[in-house]
């Protein structure tokens, strides 16, 4: 009993915080990047080539002084990579990560992270508030990346798209750390052969 006390409380302090007036300013605002990056203004200049490849948007808390990883965000611990709703990634062409195929469309981005790699999970479940909901039946793929420091921490929690000659890494920047999760374009299947022979016609 005291537990689901404990949980109805919980949920209803995030449902009262989530109900902010539509004026005020949020703490750790929504921003958003994409891949490649500025394409709203390649678009607007004319440079652009076709559709972007990628766009995540995502909640930017700050450091303000505060321990945050191993702090904050616990390690070994299931992070939304950022803050308020969970971080989104739309990704308008099929592309490959850690050698698996994701295909187009939108997905919900989570994040286990340790002192020496993050475990990171791309997942169906989207338009979720942190990770209250989290479904990992609804997991499409996890993979490892590799972390690093910072000379010079980041006091807003950062993600972009920083281009490679095999495509872009996805690079995640807060405090004194950097992990960054590699992404290509897949290659487009062929079309699979009509079953039958040429169709007739009249």
């Amino acid at each position: 009993m005291k537990a689901i006390f404990s949980l109805a409380l919980l949920v209803s302090c995030v449902f009262a915080k989530a109900q902010q007036k539509p004026t005020e300013l949020d703490k750790s605002p929504m921003d958003m990047s994409y891949w490649p990056a500025n394409y709203p203004l390649l678009k607007m200049s004319g440079k652009a080539k076709g559709t972007p490849v990628a766009r995540v948007i995502y909640g930017r808390p700050l450091k303000n002084g505060r321990n945050i990883f191993g702090g904050i965000i616990r390690y070994n611990d299931l992070w939304r990579l950022g803050a308020n709703e969970a971080t989104e990634v739309e990704f308008f062409q099929n592309v490959r990560v850690a050698g698996r195929t994701v295909a187009r469309g939108r997905y919900t981005l989570y994040c286990i992270p340790s002192e020496n790699k993050w475990t990171m999970i791309v997942n169906k479940d989207n338009f979720c508030w942190g990770s209250f909901t989290y479904d990992v039946k609804k997991d499409q793929l996890r993979t490892d990346i590799d972390v690093e420091k910072l000379t010079e921490p980041a006091d807003a929690f950062t993600i972009y798209f920083e281009e490679t000659k095999s495509g872009a890494n996805m690079v995640f920047l807060w405090d004194d750390v950097k992990a960054s999760m590699p992404l290509s374009i897949a290659p487009e299947e062929p079309a699979a052969p009509v079953k039958g022979g040429r169709k007739k016609t009249d």
